[in-house]
């Protein structure tokens, strides 16, 4: 019997399970496709003329000041593993004062008893939270109501509403009608009390696709680009029938380049909130996507596996994080994150 198989709620809920594991114990990252990151190199400063400690890391999205321009992307929630992963990560993005998104809540509004794993507002009063969606799932039954729900269940700042056609064409049973999908995000925008993002979930948003979100009223994207973790490989990785692991190999590296996505987003939407995510994995690639154009900088494979670990391990990450960015800062003359994002300091290799 298939997880899928399952009860609706069951089958959720063992597909969470399934992802942690699959994340965390098997190889599941692009190998054929890129960030596209690695053909961007700063121009370094030999006589930064300025204290390295006196560097501001502060930034603001949607309002709301953040120790630096990092959002702890969404992954997971709905089980006892996810509600302690979830608990560590809310701690320290209150500590940092970080963004914060959590995983689909769709396994809450199947079955309300795990609602309480996606529920740290607690532990993060102060820190920009996102609840999570998938799209899709207007196409099945989810409405203004369910949207409304998990707002309030996690006291939200915003929505995400994940788009993942690619995932669920691989997962065996998965929710594939997209029609008409435009029209309901456009309506939910008008009638949500908070912002509505849109992201990939680590295929990429082109600048056509941007076009159409920010005009049905979308007040931010997350490009969620290839390069990292490919959904495709994760689906094969927990298949057990031939059509989900040969599509999930096939597919194991489809989509768009996540530094593609940041600088053709902004050539059409010079002024959109932007969330760049997909295939990050240190402060350098946050300092590279900052200064194409992304005023936030998301990332959710590295921060799955310290959570996992220890809370003491997260944070130990986000303090590294932070020191290498402020060191591309320093080290380009930079002393403000607006200050990075001006300067011309990035250049593409020939």
């Amino acid at each position: 019997m298939t997880a899928d198989s399952l009860s609706p709620e069951i089958a959720t809920q063992a597909r969470k399970a399934d992802h942690i594991r699959v994340c965390l114990e098997e190889d599941v990252q692009c190998t054929q496709i890129t960030t596209g990151l690695e053909q961007y190199r700063f121009t370094h400063c030999c006589l930064p003329e300025m204290n390295r400690a006196d560097i501001d890391l502060t930034s603001t999205f949607l309002g709301k000041r953040l120790g630096l321009p990092l959002l702890i992307s969404s992954m997971t929630g709905g089980t006892e593993q996810a509600q302690l992963i979830n608990t560590r990560l809310a701690q320290v993005a209150q500590h940092y004062g970080l963004a914060m998104g959590v995983g689909s809540q769709r396994v809450a509004i199947e079955n309300p008893g795990v609602m309480e794993t996606f529920a740290i507002r607690k532990y993060a009063p102060d820190c920009l939270l996102f609840a999570n969606l998938g799209a899709v799932q207007l196409n099945y039954g989810y409405g203004l109501a369910e949207c409304q729900r998990v707002i309030d269940n996690l006291a939200a700042d915003a929505l995400i509403l994940h788009l993942n056609p690619l995932q669920e064409s691989v997962q065996t049973g998965g929710d594939t009608n997209f029609a008409g999908l435009l029209g309901k995000i456009k309506h939910l925008c008008d009638r949500l009390p908070v912002p509505v993002i849109v992201k990939e979930v680590g295929n990429g948003i082109s600048a056509p696709m941007a076009r159409q979100l920010i005009d049905a009223g979308v007040t931010a994207i997350d490009v969620a680009g290839a390069g990292g973790t490919s959904w495709a490989k994760v689906e094969g990785g927990r298949a057990q029938d031939v059509r989900q692991r040969r599509l999930g190999q096939t597919f194991a590296d489809w989509g768009l380049p996540t530094a593609d996505c940041i600088t053709a987003v902004r050539s059409v939407a010079p002024h959109i909130p932007l969330i760049a995510s997909g295939g990050l994995r240190n402060g350098l690639d946050m300092a590279k996507v900052l200064t194409l154009g992304a005023d936030l900088a998301g990332l959710a494979h590295p921060f799955l596996q310290a959570a996992n670990d220890s809370l003491e391990t997260v944070m130990a990450l986000v303090h590294i994080l932070q020191e290498e960015l402020a060191t591309v800062l320093f080290c380009t003359g930079s002393a403000t994150i607006p200050g990075l994002k001006d300067a011309q300091i990035l250049q593409r290799l020939p």
